[in-house]
């Protein structure tokens, strides 16, 4: 699709973007080109797939298997109390459908495990996760690095949020620079044990969208090489640097992951590791 191509509704729909020099009808026809998958329609992918699809992505996988429940209600904000019971990706579907009807919805009502994640992200212009464990965000990190697809991190804990995006470019880092493995099972307690503030993923969603459609459009800089940390108590943000690892094990000069299938994805994310050798005995 070319700018030309918008149609008098479209004008409308997308006027405030259309008149910005940095987007433009051209622009506007890049997203609506664009085909984009949301790991998660809970807390974080509930803004992102809004946000996405009121901005015109044309293509919008939505990944999840989990089913609605009465406490996701309090921050995601694309289900509502008759969704209760409903597979999130349908009840996201039909939200998506709502807002805006350029949007085509491509559900996967599964779990993202090392069988089918390449099939899953394969032909998507760009990937983000809003998955609340370490396993999965580690198994989407070395399978989108490996394929050299952009995605974005986002990660919540009751009052802070922290956001990256990884633009899958040879000099790009990986999640894996900053934390090889995960850390020992339990030590971080996951949301429905520490709790978290019901608007803290909307702000968090929000900046991942907002990577999301700066890399199609391909205008300002994204967070590539850097890690933003939200304090919403404080109302604080902070920036580290993200460096690229030459002994990282996805991206480095001597990658020990090859391929999905070398890890075991389960509480620790391990690294794969050579066997010692069986100098005597059985």
């Amino acid at each position: 699709m070319s700018g030309l191509d918008l149609d008098s509704e479209q004008l409308d729909r997308y006027s405030r973007h259309i008149i910005m020099d940095d987007v433009g009808p051209e622009g506007q026809s890049d997203l609506l080109d664009s085909e984009m998958l949301v790991l998660g329609a809970g807390g974080l992918g509930a803004p992102i797939i809004q946000y996405l699809a009121a901005a015109g992505v044309g293509t919008l996988g939505i990944a999840d298997d989990d089913e609605v429940e009465r406490s996701n209600l309090q921050r995601q904000v694309i289900h509502g109390t008759d969704d209760v019971g409903r597979k999130k990706v349908d009840s996201a579907a039909d939200f998506v459908a709502a807002l805006n009807p350029d949007v085509t919805v491509e559900p996967h009502g599964l779990r993202v495990e090392p069988d089918d994640v390449e099939e899953l992200i394969d032909g998507y212009d760009f990937v983000i996760d809003g998955t609340d464990n370490f396993r999965t965000r580690y198994l989407v990190n070395d399978a989108c690095t490996l394929a050299g697809v952009p995605f974005s991190h986002g990660s919540i804990f009751r009052f802070e949020g922290q956001i990256t995006t990884f633009a899958g470019t040879d000099d790009s880092p990986c999640y894996r620079c900053m934390f090889p493995e995960a850390p020992p099972a339990g030590m971080v307690p996951d949301c429905a044990t520490a709790g978290v503030l019901g608007v803290l993923p909307g702000a968090v969603g929000c900046i991942q969208a907002t990577e999301a459609v700066k890399a199609v459009l391909g205008v300002g800089e994204l967070l590539d090489g850097r890690m933003v940390f939200y304090d919403a108590l404080e109302m604080e943000f902070d920036a580290v640097e993200i460096t690229k690892k030459d002994d990282c094990p996805v991206c480095g000069e001597d990658p020990a992951i090859d391929s999905v299938h070398d890890v075991e994805y389960s509480a620790s994310c391990a690294i794969p590791r050579e066997e010692e050798p069986n100098v005597g005995g059985d």
